[in-house]
């Protein structure tokens, strides 16, 4: 038993590769076939694509840097007027944005007071119903035992005023 708990020696193979072939030189570190077809007509094909997109990007930021380079002079002339406004429409932009969200607010806020109401009014409407019913009964008891005294009542009220109606 002790002989199985043992950890037994693993057998390892090594065999060796050479990365170079014996020939040697520059030959041999090259792939021994060319690109494909398909790879051939990627590259022609996108290649000058890739080219047309590079410059198109390095003219795109030549032109940034000379529209900055023009309009800065005027957004220092004009930076008195220009901050107050940016500071103004940032402002408004903020008061829009947070009306939006109380308002927001407060409609999720609405929707789950009317959700909880009308989960609460069944049990409420049904609480209401036997307490009306309750009233209802007390309500009926009432009358007749007063009806009772009433009838009891009346006899004695004949005798008292000598049978006159």
């Amino acid at each position: 038993m002790a002989e199985r708990d043992r950890p037994q020696p693993h057998q390892v193979q090594v065999h060796t590769q050479s990365r170079y072939d014996q020939g040697g030189g520059m030959k041999s570190v090259l792939p021994k076939k060319g690109p494909s077809t398909s790879q051939v007509l990627a590259v022609v094909t996108l290649l000058p694509v890739g080219g047309t997109l590079l410059a198109l990007a390095g003219l795109t930021l030549v032109e940034s840097l000379i529209g900055l380079a023009v309009t800065t002079p005027l957004f220092i002339i004009f930076s008195p007027v220009l901050v107050p406004a940016t500071i103004l429409v940032g402002l408004a932009v903020t008061a829009f944005l947070t009306s939006g969200a109380f308002g927001l607010t407060g409609l999720s806020s609405l929707s789950w007071v009317v959700n909880f109401l009308r989960q609460v009014s069944g049990s409420m409407l049904d609480l209401a119903k036997s307490r009306m019913g309750d009233a209802a009964i007390q309500v009926g008891q009432k009358t007749k035992e007063t009806g009772q005294t009433i009838q009891q009542k009346a006899p004695e009220g004949k005798e008292s005023t000598g049978g006159r109606t």
